[in-house]
């Protein structure tokens, strides 16, 4: 048999673990900087508790796991002649791998609520499954890195969720756009072109403009029933674009006090609120009372981050983001990489009625994911993992010139080891240059060699395999310098 891996999984060297580590460790570090708390959830949860929560197009992408035993003998025998297997799945089907971390965290809040303390904040750091269709910075085995805060409808979490991609990022050195929208904008623009009926569909439809463009949208907004003029609605507010914010020369937002805006919340800001106060202008309490409570929403978020005063990545309100996923109810979040072909690398958002499917009332909850296996290509790709010293653990392994001499080897090792310093010994003492090829080709940054004479002295040649110094060392001066 050739050997191989499933489509959309793959398999990773140890200097690649040693990168994905890193990135691991950088993330967990800001979530812990943060104050967030670390869970873990199965792999797999009940068909039940997933699905239904992603939309029509996301259920497709669950990963089902047929029931144990003879899993055909409860199925319908009439939907398995048909081949009906939108009907025949629950029959023979009761768990699913996850899909997201965000849905089993809303299980797991509700059933372990008198245990945890709210607003609770919490993180993880796990793979999840999807039954997409491979292709660039897409898999069906990836990692995602979520933080959440449940308990609490307070809007400073949204601000510090931005704060926490922005200081990610920087310590990646990685640049950024971070786009910013609220879902009950979204709503408004749907109260004021009439097309609140068909909301779910617009919103997906919305979501992929990067994929198909304005005119994929037109056309596809059409297809679902909205008409030409509410598309037409739609597409104005969408694609706002106040001219000479900077001045606060703001002629369409018809806000009065644009002039303070910019003074009060700095240029970028100021731009971004322009957008926001333009939208706002065509919306009233009458037609989008929910499109108004969003765009409050957004200036105070504004406000906070204005507070936060260095933020150093880029930022937007786009009115364009919609995260397809239906079970966001407020402010979301998608973040792009600036110098690299990628789709997002990051996103998340608020949503308010998870947890009631699981019985849980009164559970605002908000959250952002950072998407591990894009974050990964893409800083493989502009070679900035070249920037970070990623070591193998040992720095050192042992060669020695014949039996007794490895013996010896064996013992300095143990020592070392004891002395909770890491290192390695070559298993046999082949020739030498042997093993200094398996040393070299291994990245190791000292050898240490044991010949006669150092077995007899009781000390170590220690060689630099960078520099190509070498030098005679006891035991204890070898602990000093890989310390």
């Amino acid at each position: 048999m050739k050997p191989g891996v499933l489509k959309g999984t793959r398999d990773f060297l140890p200097n690649q673990v040693l990168k994905r580590k890193y990135l691991f460790n950088t993330i967990e570090a800001a979530f812990q900087l943060y104050g967030y708390l670390p869970i873990e959830t199965p792999a797999m949860e009940k068909l039940e508790t997933l699905a239904g929560n992603y939309g029509e197009d996301g259920d497709r992408l669950l990963f089902k796991v047929l029931n144990n035993g003879d899993y055909l003998a409860k199925a319908d025998a009439k939907d398995l002649a048909n081949k009906n297997s939108k009907k025949i799945t629950h029959s023979i089907s009761k768990r699913a791998m996850r899909y997201d971390l965000t849905v089993p965290f809303t299980r797991y809040v509700v059933m372990h609520q008198n245990d945890i303390q709210f607003p609770f904040k919490r993180y993880q750091i796990q793979p999840v499954w999807r039954a997409d269709r491979p292709q660039k910075g897409r898999y069906q085995e990836f990692y995602q890195c979520d933080v959440d805060v449940v308990g609490s409808k307070s809007l400073i979490y949204e601000a510090e969720l931005v704060k926490m991609y922005d200081y990610v990022f920087r310590k990646l050195n990685l640049k950024v756009l971070i786009r910013i929208n609220n879902r009950k904008i979204l709503y408004g623009i749907a109260e004021y072109c009439g097309c609140t009926n068909l909301f779910d569909e617009f919103t997906v439809i919305l979501d992929k403009i990067d994929k198909i463009g304005i005119n994929g949208v037109t056309k596809e907004l059409v297809n679902i029933g909205i008409n030409e003029n509410s598309v037409d609605k739609i597409l104005e507010c969408i694609t706002i674009k106040p001219e000479n914010c900077t001045t606060g020369d703001c002629i369409d937002c018809g806000y009065e006090n644009s002039n303070k805006v910019i003074e009060q919340f700095g240029e970028k800001l100021g731009n971004e609120m322009c957008k926001v106060f333009c939208l706002k202008g065509k919306f009233t309490e009458e037609n989008c009372s929910k499109g108004l409570l969003g765009i409050e929403e957004l200036e105070l978020v504004f406000k906070y981050l204005y507070l936060s005063y260095n933020i150093e990545n880029d930022f937007e309100f786009s009115l364009s983001l919609a995260r397809g996923l239906n079970y966001y109810t407020g402010c979301i979040f998608e973040v792009k990489a600036l110098n690299a072909e990628m789709g997002s690398i990051g996103g998340g958002g608020r949503y308010d009625n998870l947890t009631e499917k699981f019985g849980g009332k009164n559970l605002s909850g908000i959250g952002i994911s950072f998407g591990a296996e894009r974050i990964f290509d893409v800083m493989e790709e502009l070679e900035l993992f070249n920037q970070i010293d990623i070591s193998l653990n040992s720095k050192i392994i042992f060669l020695s010139m014949n039996q007794e001499c490895q013996e010896s080897a064996f013992l300095t090792c143990n020592y070392l080891r004891i002395k909770g310093v890491a290192c390695e010994i070559y298993p046999e003492p082949l020739k030498m240059k042997k093993q200094m090829k398996y040393a070299n080709e291994r990245g190791f940054q000292y050898v240490g060699i044991v010949g006669e004479e150092e077995r007899i002295n009781s000390k170590i040649m220690l060689k630099d395999m960078i520099s190509g110094e070498q030098k005679m060392v006891t035991g204890d001066e070898l602990i000093e310098i890989l310390k």
